[in-house]
């Protein structure tokens, strides 16, 4: 593993060094961030950020500053407004080229889809916010099927289409909005456009990285990754590091020589996610730990010094937030480092931090 590749990831995707103040600037310079968990999403803005809360999210998520939607690799993200459209579009015909056989075998041909769009469109315009409950039941009353995963496919090609997106939270229900009516103002690029600039966003928040790893975090062949990053490679700086060509901003090319510290990042995290090759900051060794039973569902993780070195867990109860954290190895002195990383954890969810529990194993 390589603390180069390491320290110089945790200092550009804002986990140490210079935080930011609020949510859309952090989705800005991360230009979209994997929120299928929604919970890990919001902790995943707000530890970059000099003292975020959830409350603060979901607020600037209410007032459009931020959107939730399905982006990057078919699953969902947090984009920033100007962009989610190109955003969109620029996956939209490789994942619903994917997903059409995925319909077929739900029996959703394009009648149902296209009987589906004219419901979702009535229920929805007029900036009307309904719960995906409401509208499934909306689809089930005119006779269309929801069970067995129709309903998330449907809701997911719509997305697609550009027709809808995630609004505010009603209560605990996520809500559905026309994204035209949502999101008005939004940036126009072609497709080379977007490539080039996603390339050069990337590699800046993500750096460094390789070509390899930016084709694999926007879900786009190697062959368009290459094309876009030919675009803007001028603007960008390159190092061979362990026989392998990475990239990076042209501002980030000085070692952080700062003690990395102890981090709680959430499962899904860009740092751990954001790459094909994570070797520089997971070893082989734990990377069944931190995918159990290679099932897609990455566990949050406790960092240090760029590595992983464990998960964690945290439990809502009636006092406070508890928090399990599962070292892979003897934590000694980094145990007090924990705790702090901990405490930011509880400030930002809004309650004490009511229980820390080490469970190290033999």
């Amino acid at each position: 593993m390589n603390n180069v590749i390491a320290n110089r990831r945790l200092g550009n995707q804002r986990i140490i060094g210079s935080k930011l103040v609020n949510p859309e600037q952090v989705v800005k310079e991360l230009v979209a961030m994997q929120a299928q968990d929604y919970m890990q999403a919001v902790w995943a803005i707000g530890l970059r950020t000099l003292s975020t809360t959830l409350a603060d999210i979901e607020y600037a998520i209410a007032e459009r500053k931020i959107v939730l939607t399905w982006a990057l690799r078919g699953t969902i993200h947090f984009v920033p407004p100007a962009d989610v459209k190109w955003l969109v579009q620029l996956s939209a015909s490789r994942v619903l080229g994917l997903g059409k056989k995925r319909l077929v075998q739900l029996e959703v041909d394009d009648r149902t889809l296209a009987r589906c769009r004219e419901i979702i469109y009535g229920a929805l315009n007029g900036h009307q916010q309904v719960t995906r409950a409401e509208l499934l039941q909306l689809l089930e009353k005119d006779g269309i099927t929801t069970t067995d995963q129709r309903g998330y496919a449907i809701l997911w090609s719509l997305s697609y289409e550009g027709l809808i997106c995630f609004g505010p939270k009603n209560g605990k229900q996520q809500t559905f909005v026309l994204l035209d009516e949502w999101v008005p103002k939004t940036r126009e690029l072609s497709l080379e456009e977007s490539i080039a600039e996603l390339a050069l966003r990337y590699f800046t928040a993500h750096g460094p990285a390789t070509i390899q790893d930016f084709a694999w975090w926007a879900g786009i062949t190697l062959t368009d990754a290459r094309i876009g990053h030919e675009e803007v490679k001028r603007k960008l700086h390159s190092e061979h590091i362990d026989g392998s060509q990475y990239w990076m901003s042209q501002d980030a090319t000085v070692q952080i020589s700062e003690d990395s510290g102890v981090q709680l990042l959430p499962g899904f995290d860009e740092y751990i996610l954001g790459y094909k090759d994570r070797s520089a900051v997971l070893a082989p060794e734990y990377a069944p730990l931190i995918v159990p039973g290679n099932n897609g569902v990455f566990q949050p993780t406790l960092v240090a010094g760029g590595k992983v070195i464990g998960t964690w867990k945290r439990t809502i109860k009636k006092k406070g937030v508890e928090v399990s954290v599962i070292p892979f190895e003897h934590l000694g002195e980094r145990e007090e480092t924990v705790i702090m990383a901990a405490e930011r954890y509880a400030e930002f969810m809004g309650v004490p931090l009511s229980k820390l529990v080490f469970d190290e194993k033999e």
